[in-house]
């Protein structure tokens, strides 16, 4: 067992989703809305970080294809991302497949943090980040989608870049 939560844990319903750090209220979870669900544990002094997007019910049209897209902005960054790379290019990775399925407007924080004894350490992903991706950094990748009035979907996977190659330390699945 962990030490702890990393944070406290993040569970957002509905419209709620579409905030990425929402606060805890007294809204019920209903069906046929997405539920974000951050979260992460301490372990000998290190912080865990992973979300995952659930649906209850039966999803429609515009959730899956939301979540599809952030799931191969995800894919595609885990896949190419490598040393050397800036925080910014890594970024871009993720950024420019939610822009090519027209909701780049919608993806509005940072594709990923490091992560180690704080929850949010070097380097930073995002778009101007000058930060250099460098072997034995441990980093997330989190790209979402976060729509008013709707909610929101995001996937976040922790990395770490090994002699040049990425190991997905997340083993949890999603949907």
């Amino acid at each position: 067992g962990g030490e702890g939560p990393s944070f406290p844990t993040i569970v957002a319903s509905g419209a709620n989703a579409a905030l990425p750090h929402h606060q805890p209220s007294d809204k019920l979870i209903k069906h046929n809305e997405p539920i974000v669900i951050d979260m992460g544990v301490r372990f000998q002094g290190y912080c865990s970080d992973m979300t995952r997007t659930l649906y209850i019910g039966s999803q429609d049209v515009q959730f899956r294809t939301i979540y599809d897209t952030v799931l191969a902005a995800q894919q595609t960054a885990i896949a190419t991302v490598s040393k050397g790379m800036t925080g910014s290019q890594a970024d871009t990775l993720a950024r420019s497949v939610i822009d090519k399925a027209s909701y780049g407007d919608y993806f509005g924080h940072s594709l990923g943090h490091g992560i180690g004894i704080l929850v949010h350490e070097y380097p930073t992903l995002s778009p101007n980040s000058d930060n250099i991706l460098e072997d034995n950094m441990i980093f997330t990748i989190e790209p979402g989608i976060y729509i008013k009035d709707w909610g929101g979907v995001r996937i976040e996977d922790m990395i770490l870049l090994d002699q040049g190659t990425v190991q997905i330390l997340t083993k949890s699945s999603k949907i």
